[in-house]
């Protein structure tokens, strides 16, 4: 449950009508996901998460697929489902397969115990990847 009431689409005004506009016409939407109408609720963070999102998001030296995999990685690490599947759907918009996406749990999956393995055993890093 969350702690605000999410700001709908047919209430928002001035900032935030502003930004849900945005959001609806960049993502190539109609309705606006919960996320942006529960964090509405500051205007500023809704404002700042948005520009951040879009501008990191966008095409780099990394292309769009390859950074919504990777959003959708960090995710399942941290277990935030409402974000594996925002990120999962946008990324299959993207041209993610089932296949891929499969093959990238299994990735998160090995790095996520490769990791705790190192961290446990407390292995030194070698001085050659220094």
């Amino acid at each position: 449950m969350t702690y605000f009431t999410p700001i709908e689409e047919n209430k928002a005004k001035g900032k935030v009508k502003r930004v849900f506009d945005n959001i609806k016409k960049e993502r190539k939407i109609t309705t606006i996901p919960n996320f942006w109408k529960t964090i509405a609720n500051d205007p500023d963070t809704l404002e700042r998460t948005w520009n951040s999102l879009r501008d990191i998001m966008k095409k780099g030296s990394l292309d769009p697929l390859t950074k919504e995999m990777i959003y959708i990685a960090v995710s399942m690490t941290n277990s935030c489902e409402y974000c594996i599947r925002s990120h999962s759907a946008a990324a299959k918009k993207k041209g993610m397969t089932d296949k891929m996406l499969k093959e990238l749990i299994a990735v998160v999956g090995m790095a996520n115990e490769t990791n705790r393995l190192v961290e446990a055993y407390q292995v030194e890093v070698d001085e050659f990847l220094k």
